[in-house]
This record gives C-alpha cells, sequence and structure tokens, in this order.
C-alpha cells in the first residue's frame, strides 16, 4: 500500500517488509513461504557446515573449502535473522519489533547479501583442488585478511540504509520507513548507481566469467580434468544461480531508489522470496561438491540414521500399544 510522501523527503519506502498491504493472502501465503524456505535452508546449511567442519578435522581442508564454509555460515544468518523479520512484518502489516531492528535490519541483510557476493568472488583466488589424502592445512593469512576486508566493506556501503531508517505513525499503526532528505538525493543519486555495480554486478560477472575461462582450461588441460572440472563447475553454477536469483531484489532495490515508479508490491516480494531461496539454494549446489570430492562416508551417516531409528522403535511401540488399549 502506497502513503503520502511527506513534502522535504526525495525518496520514501517502506522498510522491512511491505506494510499495510490490503488483503489476507499476502499476510498468510508469505509468512508460510519464508518459513518454510528459512527452515529447510537452515537445515542444509547446517548439514554443510557439520561435514566442512568435519573435513577441516580429518586434515581434508582447503582454501575453497574455509571460503564455501563462510559462505554457508553468511547464508545461514541471512535465514535465522533476517527472513524471521520479514514473515514477522507480512504477518503483523504494520512494525512490532521496535525502533533498533527498524534502523537495522535492512542495513544487516545488505551487509550480508554484499559479503556472500563478496566471498564467492574471493574463490576465484583459492585453490581449487580439494585433497583425497589426509593432509595438515595451515589457513593461509590471505583467507583471514580477506573476510576482514570482506565484511568491513560489506558493512560499510549498506550504512545509508541504516541512516534513513526510522519508525512511523500512521493512523493508529506504527510502520518503519526509509525517508531520503531532498538535500542528500543528488549525492545518493550517484551512491545508488555505485553501490550495486560494486557489490553485485561487477562481482558476479568476473566470478562468473572466470569460472566459465577455468572450467574450459580444466576440461582440456587439466592433469584430472575429471575431478579438478566438477569443483569448478560446481563453483560456475553458484555463480550463475547467485546471479539470477538476486537480479530481482537489487533490480528493484536501485529502481526505486534512482526515482522511478515503484514497481508492483508482487514483484517486490517475488524479489525477496527470491533472494532467501538463494540461501536455500546454496546447500544443494555445495552439497554437489561434497558428494563429488569431499569422500564423504554415507554409509556412516545411514549407520548413524539406523541406530537413531533403533533407539525410538520402543517407544514406537510403546505408543502403539497404549494406542490400541
Amino acid at each position: 500500500m502506497d502513503i503520502d510522501r511527506p513534502a522535504n523527503v526525495s525518496f520514501f519506502d517502506f522498510v522491512g517488509g511491505i506494510q499495510l498491504l490490503q488483503g489476507d493472502e499476502a499476510r498468510t501465503a508469505m509468512p508460510a513461504i519464508l518459513i518454510g524456505i528459512c527452515v529447510s535452508g537452515a537445515v542444509g546449511n547446517l548439514l554443510v557446515l557439520l561435514i566442512f567442519i568435519r573435513d577441516f578435522r580429518n586434515g581434508r581442508g582447503s582454501e575453497v573449502k574455509a571460503l564455501l564454509a563462510s559462505l554457508a555460515s553468511t547464508d545461514l544468518v541471512i535465514l535465522l535473522l533476517c527472513a524471521p523479520v520479514r514473515a514477522v512484518t507480512y504477518y503483523k502489516q504494520t512494525w512490532t519489533l521496535g525502533g533498533f531492528v527498524c534502523r537495522t535490519t535492512d542495513w544487516f541483510q545488505h551487509s550480508c547479501v554484499v559479503a556472500k557476493t563478496l566471498i564467492l568472488a574471493a574463490t576465484t583466488r583459492a585453490k581449487h583442488t580439494l585433497p583425497h589424502a589426509p593432509t595438515p592445512l595451515h589457513g593461509p593469512t590471505w583467507i583471514h585478511g580477506a573476510l576482514v576486508f570482506i565484511w568491513t566493506v560489506s558493512m560499510m556501503f549498506p550504512i545509508p540504509q541504516m541512516l534513513f531508517a526510522s519508525l512511523l505513525q500512521y493512523d493508529s499503526d506504527t510502520i518503519c520507513v526509509s525517508k531520503m532528505p531532498v538535500c542528500a538525493s543528488e549525492f545518493m543519486s550517484l551512491f545508488y548507481k555505485i553501490y550495486p555495480t560494486a557489490t553485485f554486478v561487477m562481482p558476479v560477472i568476473l566470478t562468473t566469467a572466470y569460472y566459465t575461462k577455468t572450467l574450459h582450461a580444466a576440461v582440456n588441460h587439466a592433469p584430472s580434468p575429471q575431478h579438478q572440472s566438477k569443483v569448478i563447475l560446481v563453483l560456475l553454477c553458484l555463480s550463475g544461480a547467485l546471479g539470477l536469483m538476486l537480479l530481482p531484489e537489487w533490480g528493484t532495490f536501485t529502481w526505486v531508489r534512482l526515482g522511478y515508479n515503484k514497481p508492483p508490491a508482487g514483484l517486490l516480494m517475488f524479489a525477496q522470496v527470491l533472494l532467501y531461496a538463494c540461501s536455500a539454494l546454496s546447500p544443494v549446489v555445495l552439497m554437489t561438491i561434497c558428494a563429488s570430492v569431499c569422500v564423504i562416508d554415507i554409509k556412516t551417516l545411514i549407520h548413524l540414521g539406523s541406530r537413531s531409528f533403533s533407539f525410538y522403535l520402543p517407544f514406537l511401540s510403546i505408543q502403539r500399544s497404549f494406542d490400541r488399549g
């Protein structure tokens, strides 16, 4: 729902999800979709992290695994801390989470999304050979420095999202909005052209181009093309999926802030769903690496699952006897 923009404001939009929507469809469907994506994606990312932790403990770590573990951690944070805020907002249709969350929710989500894109770009510098035999890994200092730099940049770029966010009383409801004053419109217009280009467009294009070229070289010239090409192919798919699924969110974000007509509410909600679905899809792609080249002991997982089931079997029998009685 659109509300009148104040006279001294050049940009005015909702923060933390669209509020004051008419109808009950969005109020019920969107929270259900977001919660489903959140739960499934969180389970997948936790599983990926556990697998990577196991590999490092067994001496099968690598540079690319360290960066992909950071990527999975970022996806987990997005799903557990950002998606529930949107689900609550769509269900309540007003802002009920207080002023601090209102000011930081979009800033924090953008920080995580930018960090995710830059971490994936940093994998282009990592070694793309995953060890089959246990080898001691002493973490390269460049990875620690790269992650510190990435998160510093990621938290600095979206600062305007935090500066312009505030609570607003609308009739009897409280809403969270972003208000950009007219005096800052010229600078912010330039900033919102540089921001998505530097943090999304260029990293995605360079990462995808790099892995496309590297995959071609690995297939034709690598000493073990089948092994190395699988790793590069998965990273290429991960880069392509990230670019395609985040494009609607970045497109609508930039379009609105450059002063053009606001897109339909359905398109904005679709873009937000794709953003969280991207974090839920990443574990599926990463599991391809684990299944192909990380030498996971599937039999051990099946054995643990069967033991867990046998542990609960007596309780199921007792429950059945109670039901019959």
